[in-house]
């Protein structure tokens, strides 16, 4: 053998050991893919594993919600709770402002009407009063001394002239009732 030939040999076997090892490193590769696809497959044949699965995601997903509902409710009663306490404070303020508005109406009107009864006692007593003298002076001199004592004392004379009015007016309406029954 020549050199040429026991080289290309050495050459030739070098590129078999190189090949060879390229082979097995591409099997390796191979196999390994092989295996991840195998896997897979099993993955996605499992049905059963596959729908527990996707019911835990479910009912995670589920829970999560009913907590966020259960939240949103609770936030939706305070916030109506809230508004509900509002409205029934300014309720509350304009009733006690409309029960001043009527209690100062009322004592106002209370005032002018006791102020009017006043004014008229008083016109009356000064009408009372000139009467009493105007009597006095042209009465005898009996009906003189009744009088100077009513003028001292008007209380009593007063109340017997309310009587007296009030026994006329009985009277007055006994007449109309009985006019009125014929």
């Amino acid at each position: 053998m020549t050199d040429r030939t026991a080289g290309d040999m050495h050459g030739s076997a070098a590129k078999a050991a190189d090949g060879a090892e390229e082979l097995r490193d591409q099997i390796e590769r191979t196999r390994g893919e092989l295996g991840d696809t195998v896997a897979e497959l099993m993955e996605k044949a499992d049905l059963k594993g596959r729908a527990m699965a996707r019911a835990a995601d479910l009912k995670d997903k589920a829970g999560a919600m009913t907590v966020q509902l259960r939240s949103s409710a609770a936030q939706a009663g305070h916030a109506m709770q809230d508004r509900a306490t509002r409205a029934g404070h300014v309720v509350q303020d304009r009733a006690t402002k409309a029960g001043h508005t009527v209690q100062d109406r009322a004592t106002r009107a209370g005032h002018t009407v006791q102020d009017r009864a006043s004014r008229a006692g008083h016109t009356v007593q000064g009408k009372a009063t000139e009467a009493g003298h105007a009597a006095e002076h042209g009465a005898p001199r009996p009906v003189r001394t009744v009088i100077r004592a009513g003028l001292r004392h008007p209380r009593p004379v007063l109340v017997a002239g309310a009587a007296v009015g009030a026994l006329v007016a009985a009277s007055v309406l006994r007449r109309r009732r009985g006019g009125r029954r014929r």
